[in-house]
């Protein structure tokens, strides 16, 4: 493998990390896989990241920057509030099925690992992003003047139950197209969740 050297050698790593965790799972993946896999001595892996752990942990860092900056910040300037949980359906829908953002699915896949400090480092990410879903779905459930006892609480985790399990299942060569599942997964909740 001919490595070029604009390429910050932290990100081929990660990548590398990514691809590996992603198709051997992060228990079946040593630091030997991901040295080898970039021929790299395990030293200059080291060099690098001085664990598998660390390895983990800027994957899922990574992953919740991918997620902040496609999803948060790109519905936040939407006015309407059911707009902008139509496109935060949309546009969660789209990370998660990403081929080139391998981060999203180690993430979702691969959190027990995580030693407790680094494990509370994500959680707290990935918990300001249920509060701004939770927000949100209170926002639109008071737009529409519903009488929905669903809790927007419930309502959070049940979306990000249904978008972030999407991965385990979907096959781009099926018979659902990625839009398709975004209206009928929108559908779905819009109808549960505000009726």
């Amino acid at each position: 493998m001919t490595r070029d050297t604009t390429i910050d050698p932290r990100q081929e790593i990660l990548r590398a990390a990514a691809r590996l965790f992603q198709q051997q799972g992060y228990d079946g993946t040593s630091m030997n896989d991901v040295a080898a896999a970039l021929k790299l001595s395990k030293g200059g892996l080291y060099h690098h990241f001085q664990s598998k752990d660390e390895i983990l942990f800027n994957l899922m860092d990574h992953a919740m920057d991918i997620t902040e900056d496609r999803v948060i910040n790109a519905v936040r300037g939407i006015a309407d509030p059911e707009a902008r949980l139509r496109a935060l359906i949309r546009l969660h829908i789209s990370v998660v099925l990403s081929i080139r953002d391998r981060e999203i699915t180690v993430m979702l896949h691969e959190n027990h690992p995580l030693s407790p400090p680094l494990r509370k480092r994500i959680n707290a990410r990935k918990k300001e992003y249920v509060h701004f879903v939770e927000k949100l779905i209170a926002e639109v459930q008071l737009a529409r003047g519903s009488k929905s006892t669903v809790n927007p609480r419930a309502a959070t985790f049940a979306l990000m139950g249904m978008i972030n399990w999407i991965y385990q299942w979907y096959r781009p060569e099926g018979a659902l197209s990625e839009e398709g599942l975004v209206r009928q997964y929108t559908e779905i909740f819009l109808a549960g969740a505000f009726q």
